[in-house]
Parts: structure tokens; C-alpha cells; sequence
């Protein structure tokens, strides 16, 4: 098998071109995030971009405090929820890197997620913006709802029939079917060119295994996506990955790039 591993992150997205459709995992907290890949997306500039993720409009960059000291007007309750135990003061106050330095960038003009806003109320994110400003479309998709397109993508399913959003605007330019008396709409399949992946281990094949939150969106995201690049903390040999713990085969893994010292977790 060929040997994945690409040696810088500037490296393995040197040539995703513009008006490129990416998938990144994108939910809150810096875990399973490719924080690398995104930061290497970001100087690299390609545009048009078209994301697709759970939540493309998570803060980034800077840390709640940071914030509040950069913005002039007091953001109520933000000191309360930072120091409350919890998902607040553990994840939230972290700096870390999104997609979200993407739409700062001006580099995308359209994005699928199911969520658009920041964690914390009163804080608007650069997605948002972005949407009233009209630089990028936006497509709502409901949480599940994602995870099933993106799934159905990379199994090679035409579409499915599915519950969520009937009787809403959601349904709205939709085919809907009565199943065994209950109304579905149907949802097409989601792919992309590009794959950005986070992974705990891999092997130089692009064997890969996840810790914790990171297996949520990533092993489908590797599975739909055209070219998959996947950053990770370790690069072992191929006898050291217990083949019972291997969510991500390499054979849906194009490019490898290990977190050096220094670089972002």
C-alpha cells in the first residue's frame, strides 16, 4: 500500500483549488477539530469555498476573555457563565482554531451546517455576519439530518426519506412522501472534494483511530469526501494499531500529516 504521510500541513492542502467543497468536523471545543488543516486552508487562500460542517459558526481564535476585552460594550452573564462548572469554563474559554477564520477571510461563499452562531449568546459569529451581509449562503441543515447526508454520501446512497422538519419551513422546496401513513421529505446525499480529519493514531496506510469527541463527524466526513486529509498526534507502524480499534480504514485516507511540537491541539 502507498505510503500517506505528507510532511507539512501547508504541504497537504497546497492544492485544493478555488470553488472547492470541504467538509470539516466542526463541533464545540477544539476536540476532533483539524485545527491545522483549517489554519493551513486559511494561508493557502483558496475561494469560494463551499464548507459543510456541524457547526461552522463556533468562536475561534481567541479565548471568551479575549474576547470580551477586544469588543467595547459588556457581554451580560459572560463572567458567570465562564467561571460555572462545566461545558463554559473547560471548553469554551480555551483559543482555539475553526472554520470560522474561513469566513474572516472572505474565502467561502457558501455553507451546510446546523448551526450558524456561537455557544454564547450576545457574541455573533463571523458566519453570521457573513450571512446578513450576503457573502455567503446558508443552508440549515438539522443536526441528524447532516450526519445521515454526509453518511449516505460516503456509502453511495442516492437519498433517504426522513421525519425531522415536516409541517416546518424546513420542508419547504422539499419532495415529501407519506410512508405507512407518516410524512418524510426526502434528502440528497452530501460529498465533497476535500475531507479534513482529526485522528488520535494512524498508520503511514491512513489506518485510523479516534479519541473521544473526535469520532462524531470525522469517520464520515473521511468516508464522503473525494481527497481525505487527516492530522493526527501519533504515526505508528502498521503492527502497533490494534486492527479491533481501526474506525477509519487507510483505504478512505489520501494524506497524513502528524502535530509536531508546538503546533495546534
Amino acid at each position: 500500500m502507498k505510503n500517506k504521510i505528507v510532511r507539512t500541513f501547508q504541504e497537504a492542502v497546497a492544492d485544493i483549488p478555488d470553488g472547492s467543497t470541504i467538509m470539516i468536523h466542526s463541533f464545540a471545543g477544539p476536540g476532533g477539530i483539524a485545527q491545522n488543516l483549517i489554519q493551513g486552508l486559511r494561508d493557502q487562500g483558496a475561494k469560494e469555498l463551499t464548507l459543510i460542517g456541524c457547526n461552522l459558526g463556533q468562536l475561534s481564535g481567541v479565548g471568551l476573555l479575549e474576547y470580551q476585552e477586544s469588543v467595547k460594550e459588556e457581554i451580560r452573564g459572560l463572567r458567570r457563565r465562564i467561571d460555572a462548572p462545566g461545558l463554559f469554563s473547560f471548553s469554551l474559554g480555551q483559543s482555539y482554531t475553526t472554520a470560522t477564520v474561513l469566513f474572516e477571510n472572505n474565502q467561502v461563499i457558501k455553507a451546510i451546517t446546523s448551526w450558524a452562531g456561537t455557544s454564547i449568546v450576545g457574541i455573533e459569529s463571523s458566519l453570521e455576519k457573513a450571512v446578513k451581509d450576503s457573502f455567503v449562503e446558508l443552508e440549515i441543515v438539522p443536526q441528524g439530518t447532516l450526519a445521515e447526508r454526509i453518511r449516505a454520501g460516503g456509502a453511495g446512497i442516492g437519498g433517504f426519506y426522513c421525519p425531522v422538519g415536516v409541517g416546518t419551513v424546513y420542508e419547504e422546496g422539499k419532495e415529501k412522501r407519506n410512508i405507512q401513513g407518516r410524512d418524510y421529505i426526502f434528502e440528497t446525499p452530501l460529498k465533497a472534494d476535500f475531507g479534513f480529519v482529526r485522528a488520535y493514531k494512524a498508520d503511514p496506510f491512513g489506518n485510523l483511530i479516534y479519541r473521544g469527541s473526535s469520532r462524531s463527524f470525522n469517520p464520515l466526513i473521511a468516508m464522503a469526501s473525494r481527497i481525505t486529509i487527516a492530522e493526527v498526534d501519533e504515526i505508528v507502524e502498521p503492527e502497533e494499531l490494534d486492527p479491533e480499534s481501526i474506525v477509519t480504514p487507510g483505504i478512505f485516507v489520501d494524506r497524513i500529516v502528524r502535530i509536531e511540537q508546538g503546533e495546534l491541539k
